[in-house]
């Protein structure tokens, strides 16, 4: 989709993807063009699926769920229908779910109070799935959430 792209609104995403607060008043001044405009142009690039979304990103250690983790998860029976999606949906500590290539089915990303807490999510994982996991986790987090380079 991003061939169909015009450079206008290349540099439009790049500039929400910085800064997602933007006023279409800066954002106007930033890419050159009206305030009417580029409201017209983000409302269409929401229409078309290429902007999904404006969110908050908050600071795990600030909100009291200060270890990340990745958890690889595999399958005991490989056999079993491929809903581990459905399966884990429920658990508002996976905060992503990756279908990956490899050993591993999926991938998780997980944000969680304490190691305790690490624990009891992956029993639950376990339990909710019949998974076998692989667990790594963060110990800082240079960046993340980059802009993509649109």
């Amino acid at each position: 989709m991003t061939a169909n792209l015009e450079p206008i609104d290349r540099a439009i995403l790049k500039q929400l993807a910085a800064d997602g607060r933007c006023s279409f008043t800066d954002l106007a001044e930033r890419v050159g063009l009206s305030v009417s405009a580029v409201h017209q142009r983000v409302k269409r690039l929401e229409q078309r699926g290429v902007l999904l979304g404006y969110r908050a990103r908050l600071h795990g250690d600030e909100i009291g769920l200060p270890l990340s983790a990745f958890i690889s998860i595999t399958p005991i029976d490989p056999a079993a229908p491929d809903d581990y999606p459905k399966r884990l949906e429920h658990l508002p500590q996976i905060e992503a779910c990756y279908s990956v290539a490899g050993d591993a089915s999926y991938v998780l990303r997980v944000r969680v109070a304490s190691p305790g807490a690490l624990e009891e999510l992956l029993r639950q994982i376990r339990e909710a799935a019949n998974v076998s996991t692989r667990t790594t986790v963060v110990l800082s987090t240079p960046y993340e959430d980059r802009p993509p380079a649109v």
